[in-house]
């Protein structure tokens, strides 16, 4: 029986470090622990799992794109979390929210039928960008109200940052453990746990859907899948592409440089191999190898509504002909 999985839900605002976080836990996972990580995305794509895949051994992956989990249609977010717990079967559950996503009211949604007495939800975890935080920029109001309910806050990107300046953003934030990092690299033993294990009546689980998921139908290897949405003032724009295509890495990188957007994450093939970026404005754009080999995917979260032709023609063009 599946049930009191200490669970943790990592929350925080885009490009603040959640998914490196994941990186470097995943990296210290005892041998004895069977993990799972379920990822939320804002776009349609989904990209995180394939970013985190190199360092999988050991972890079932699972995505939910399409918006935050306490947003999109409540059968998705069941049945991908079913799924992923008969699948794992997990001694311990990591959830990552969107970065554009509601923390609070996740919070409220796993404390309920059905996940009662399933999961044994740990204090939650905030990863925010300390840097931009003390330069003035605000948190979007969803994370601001989820900070006095945090256990931990994860201030990263914190090396620029001399004691002044620490001093005055913590006087900013509520009481509660704080750890200041870079690279979101923290001990697996730095993660709050609750005190006592808290005893629930156990509620079963959902009922496992029959519905596969199913890859990409491709046609031919010059066949693209495209997907874009919206949701409030935020619109999101991927490509998944056939996996014998080949990118020019350095064409690419100019590419994303040519156009507006507030997050863009990828993995594909190139000439050096399999290549994953996930990048934010203003910042180098670093290439990481990857593992991934089922299909390219590039995906672009902007605050206008995307040019769909005038990316694709460009992209297109950076994709070697040889």
């Amino acid at each position: 029986m599946i049930q009191d999985i200490p669970t943790h839900l990592i929350a925080g605002p885009l490009g603040a470090g959640k998914t490196t976080l994941l990186k470097q836990l995943m990296r210290q996972r005892p041998p004895h622990e069977r993990w799972a990580i379920l990822i939320n995305e804002f776009g349609q794509i989904g990209i995180d799992a394939a970013l985190l895949q190199q360092d999988a051994e050991g972890v079932a992956l699972a995505e939910v794109p399409g918006g935050c989990l306490c947003c999109v249609n409540g059968v998705p977010f069941q049945v991908g979390l079913n799924r992923l717990l008969r699948k794992g079967r997990p001694t311990r559950l990591f959830i990552e929210t969107s970065g554009l996503g509601h923390p609070l009211q996740l919070l409220q949604q796993l404390s309920a039928p059905p996940w009662l007495g399933i999961l044994n939800l740990q204090p939650l975890v905030m990863v925010l960008d300390a840097n931009k935080m003390a330069q003035g920029t605000p948190l979007p109001e969803a994370q601001q109200l989820a900070l006095p309910q945090a256990g931990l806050l994860l201030l990263n990107k914190s090396a620029r940052l001399d004691s002044t300046a620490k001093q005055t953003l913590e006087a900013r934030l509520p009481t509660c453990d704080k750890l200041w990092c870079e690279q979101a690299d923290i001990r697996l033993d730095s993660l709050p746990l609750r005190q006592a294990q808290v005893t629930h009546t156990h509620t079963a689980m959902p009922p496992a859907s029959s519905v596969p998921t199913l890859p990409p139908l491709w046609r031919s290897t010059a066949d693209w899948h495209c997907h874009s949405q919206a949701a409030g003032e935020h619109h999101s724009i991927g490509w998944q592409i056939h996996p014998d295509q080949v990118f020019d890495l350095a064409a690419l990188q100019t590419w994303l440089l040519t156009h507006p957007w507030l997050r863009a994450k990828g993995v594909v093939r190139s000439a050096e191999g399999w290549r994953s970026f996930n990048a934010l404005p203003a910042e180098p754009i670093r290439w990481q190898r990857s593992d991934w080999q089922q299909d390219n995917r590039i995906e672009l979260i902007t605050a206008q509504r995307p040019d769909r032709l005038v990316l694709e023609q460009g992209l297109r063009a950076v994709i070697n002909s040889d």
